[in-house]
């Protein structure tokens, strides 16, 4: 069935410092207060969570722009063109984000994480578990990211990561 209408449901709003611009990844030492607030309904979800470092984040990006093509030119990757399936794009068919952030604390319905690159009341779709050997994978690679001239230099702008552009 093409275009079929799936529905879902937020299960909580994600707190960030950020309401005018966000990061491009989570920047795992980045300053202000991160937190989720699960609806009430949802917290016995939260049962055996804390016992895990990290965690995927699933949202849906409110604020991003509606798609208009299936190319889209990373800001970070000079003019280079690729389909919207091989980037991080937020402007995507379905505005869904996901991040993998560390668990500081949990505390009732709320969950303290490291930095999350949403803005302040993303509305969170689901969380689950990051496990070491499952979500690792030792053999991934940069994909067309390998032939850019400054990779190196690349990759720090795809990881949000401040630099001098020396």
């Amino acid at each position: 069935m093409t275009g079929s209408s799936i529905q879902v449901r937020s299960i909580g709003t994600i707190r960030t410092p950020y309401t005018e611009s966000a990061p491009y990844q989570p920047l795992e030492e980045d300053e202000g207060e991160f937190r989720i607030v699960l609806e009430p309904e949802y917290v016995n979800g939260l049962e055996g969570l804390s016992r895990f470092r990290y965690m995927y984040v699933i949202y849906h990006v409110h604020r991003a722009q509606e798609i208009r093509s299936m190319i889209v030119s990373p800001p970070w990757a000079e003019g280079v063109e690729v389909g919207v399936f091989a980037s991080r794009s937020p402007v995507r068919p379905n505005p869904l984000g996901i991040s993998i952030v560390k668990i500081i604390k949990i505390e009732g319905r709320e969950i303290h994480t490291s930095g999350l690159d949403v803005f302040d009341g993303t509305p969170l779709l689901d969380i689950k578990p990051y496990i070491k050997d499952l979500d690792v994978k030792s053999d991934a690679n940069y994909g067309w990211i390998d032939d850019m001239d400054d990779k190196k230099h690349l990759t720090l702008h795809i990881k949000g990561i401040p630099h001098d552009h020396h």
